[in-house]
């Protein structure tokens, strides 16, 4: 019984172990992940502001804004 609660007690800790070696991964990952995003986000902005797409987005609007109901 001794051995197999000591096997037991080992593994758990090998296990917490583990856990602690990977804790940094979901930060690092975290912060790769807003980097891309605002990357993302300032590409957008600028296909949105330029000249062809934002002509393009106020006739849209307009057109919306001027249709009967």
């Amino acid at each position: 019984m001794g051995k197999l609660v000591r096997a037991r007690l080992r593994a758990l800790v090998c296990g917490a172990r583990g856990a602690r070696r990977d804790a940094g991964m979901a930060t690092s990952e975290y912060a790769v992940g807003l980097i891309a995003a605002a990357a993302f986000a300032v590409v957008l902005y600028k296909v949105v502001t330029s000249g062809e797409v934002s002509a393009e987005l106020h006739s849209i609007v307009k057109r919306a804004l001027d249709a009967r109901m």
